[in-house]
């Protein structure tokens, strides 16, 4: 990809501000059994101390502060001021009991200490990275988690070796290639950069959607 058909973080904010109030309807009737199936596999325990990366409208930032409990403590990041805006929405009307932190900013500069979680969690985020940027993002990760700590993704994954591609996966990465001011994404293979990074994966699911591979996998920093 040429520099100039690179996303920036300003482009990236800006598009998801202007679909923020529409998101849900957008996307998240696709990718919401995916993200179940992530935040099962992640299995949350009341007390722990979470974050997310790309809370977008914070549906799975309310699920996960309903895991930790009033014991708990649940923090997320996104770069969409407008996201930040409906995901308090959100999180005020489920009236939960658990402290939730909302911060803007950029997951390749996390604003947390080193040490302060025992789980972490991102959906559909991390391949909107550009490839020189997601071992940064996961070396934030990593530098936040506690030893030993949990992290859980669902991203849009490559197929496996030995299986043909889908049309919409190769039209998906072309698009990406050529417009990714349209298409912001393009499907990544989960457990190699999570190895890559230095994270050890304990479990590795896979499914459909709209016959685009979809992997939810946990891994332990």
């Amino acid at each position: 990809m040429s520099e100039q058909n690179a996303s920036s973080p300003q482009s990236n904010q800006a598009f998801y501000d202007r679909i923020a109030h529409a998101y849900d309807f957008i996307a998240d009737a696709n990718e919401h059994k995916a993200r179940e199936t992530g935040e099962v596999a992640l299995n949350l325990q009341p007390g722990e101390r979470v974050f997310e990366i790309g809370y977008g409208t914070g549906n799975t930032l309310v699920d996960i502060a309903k895991a930790v409990g009033e014991s708990g403590y649940v923090a997320g990041l996104d770069v969409s001021p407008k996201m930040r805006d409906v995901a308090a929405g959100k999180v005020a009307e489920a009236q939960l009991a658990t402290p939730v932190e909302l911060v803007v900013g950029d997951a390749r500069e996390l604003p947390f200490g080193d040490n302060s979680f025992q789980a972490a969690f991102t959906s559909f985020t991390l391949e909107l990275f550009e490839p020189e940027d997601i071992p940064k993002v996961l070396g934030e990760v990593k530098r936040v988690l506690q030893p030993g700590g949990r992290l859980g993704v669902v991203s849009m994954a490559v197929v496996p070796a030995g299986e043909h591609e889908s049309g919409l996966e190769k039209t998906y990465k072309w698009m990406h290639q050529h417009f990714p001011h349209i298409v912001d994404c393009r499907p990544i293979d989960v457990d190699e950069v999570l190895n890559a990074a230095g994270f050890e994966v304990a479990s590795s699911e896979r499914m459909e959607i709209w016959t685009m591979p979809v992997a939810m996998v946990v891994a332990r920093a």
